[in-house]
């Protein structure tokens, strides 16, 4: 696959994979590692390489594309393993080959392959060039984007950018996906990157700047149209500000009273014109509870009263939100308890370390089994989160 005439795809898809990064359940659609190929008139770029278990198949596809030519320089954007396990190899195979990388990107390679190639290598940092004869290689400096040592390059003669992780996708790239890009992309974007939005609006700043038609990620498919679409996208998402309106409800239910008072909560909205998204985050993917509650402006926390707290699922939702640099929203708090209801109380505690978020002045108590007075909450809830 050509990127554009000097450019090529060598990447790989990933369909044994089950969960990716040990949590990320990319069963349905696998996953993509990415690769290209830059071939300038005088030398020719490899960027990055694949997961472990693909390094053969990707030499392959590289040797193929090569088509004789001899690559000059690995150019290593990001050192996370999936993208750098067939460094060694490469640089074994092709020993003229120079490795072209950040200096903390080299350090991680003494921890991994016990050599940093001294000798073997360029150090390159924010405004570094390239040269390959009439193409040239621009870096962009990308820290934390999201691991320490990653860069973004640029080919201004292409107008392409290669942007490491940033506006990565679940999915091989040989599924369609009827959901589109941003679903997907989204549960990518706060799941791993989401932490580090003060580092992706410092990049994206120094993109603007740059005449971009195609943007290469290390992950999922290259962007070469309605760019505007993903980068609006990517601001959104890294200033914390809500995509859209709607109202995530994610709840812990062990006799199914905590799941009743959710799903009341939810018709009762759904009725006043509300859109609404509804997690059992015991049964359901919480990547995709976690990044719902990142796309919508409102998220409801209904929780069972477990051991004087609240059930571990729940425990768990709401560390991961405070992780991923959860704000700028209004939650509502929905708890039950036969005796001594303490799950509303206890989420208030763990939202109070959060930034800018408003708490609903409207609490839902279920003792036991909902009757009248929890209705009568659950309809006043829903006029509040209506307003």
């Amino acid at each position: 696959m050509n990127i554009t005439d000097n450019i090529a795809y060598v990447g790989v898809n990933d369909h044994d994979i089950d969960l990716f990064e040990g949590q990320y359940d990319v069963r349905k659609n696998g996953m993509s590692y990415n690769s290209y190929v830059v071939f300038g008139s005088e030398k020719v770029v490899v960027t990055d390489s694949v997961d472990a278990r693909f390094v053969d198949e990707w030499l392959g596809s590289l040797e193929a594309a090569l088509a004789g030519r001899t690559p000059d320089y690995l150019v290593v954007h990001h050192m996370e393993p999936d993208h750098s396990a067939g460094i060694a190899t490469f640089m074994e195979r092709y020993p003229q080959a120079t490795v072209v990388a950040s200096a903390m990107a080299f350090k991680m390679m003494a921890a991994y392959f016990g050599t940093d190639f001294a000798g073997r290598r360029v150090i390159v940092k924010e405004g570094s060039t390239l040269e390959l004869g009439d193409r040239s290689l621009t870096f962009v400096g990308a820290p934390n984007v999201h691991w320490p040592e990653v860069m973004f390059s640029y080919v201004p003669e292409d107008k392409v950018l290669f942007s490491a992780d940033g506006f990565g996708k679940f999915g091989a790239l040989d599924v369609e996906d009827p959901e589109g890009w941003a679903c997907e992309a989204r549960r990518y974007y706060f799941g791993i990157v989401g932490k580090f939005g003060k580092n992706v609006q410092a990049v994206l700043k120094k993109a603007a700047g740059l005449d971009i038609e195609h943007i290469c990620p290390l992950h999922g498919p290259v962007l070469s149209e309605n760019l505007g679409y993903y980068l609006g996208l990517y601001n959104a998402w890294s200033s914390y500000e809500p995509e859209g309106e709607g109202v995530t409800i994610a709840y812990s239910s062990v006799y199914g009273h905590t799941r009743d008072a959710a799903l009341a909560l939810a018709e009762a909205l759904e009725k006043r014109g509300q859109t609404v998204a509804v997690f059992d985050l015991a049964r359901d993917d919480m990547a995709e509870a976690v990044e719902s509650a990142f796309q919508y402006d409102r998220l409801v926390l209904a929780s069972i009263t477990y051991a004087g707290g609240i059930f571990p699922h729940m425990s768990t939702f709401i560390h991961t939100l405070a992780e991923h640099a959860y704000q700028r929203r209004t939650v509502a708090l929905v708890e039950s308890g036969t005796w001594a209801p303490m799950a509303a109380k206890v989420m208030r505690g763990e939202l109070e370390g959060m930034k800018d978020i408003a708490v609903a002045e409207n609490v839902v108590t279920v003792r036991g089994a909902l009757d009248d007075a929890s209705r009568a909450q659950i309809e006043a809830l829903a006029d509040e989160l209506s307003k």
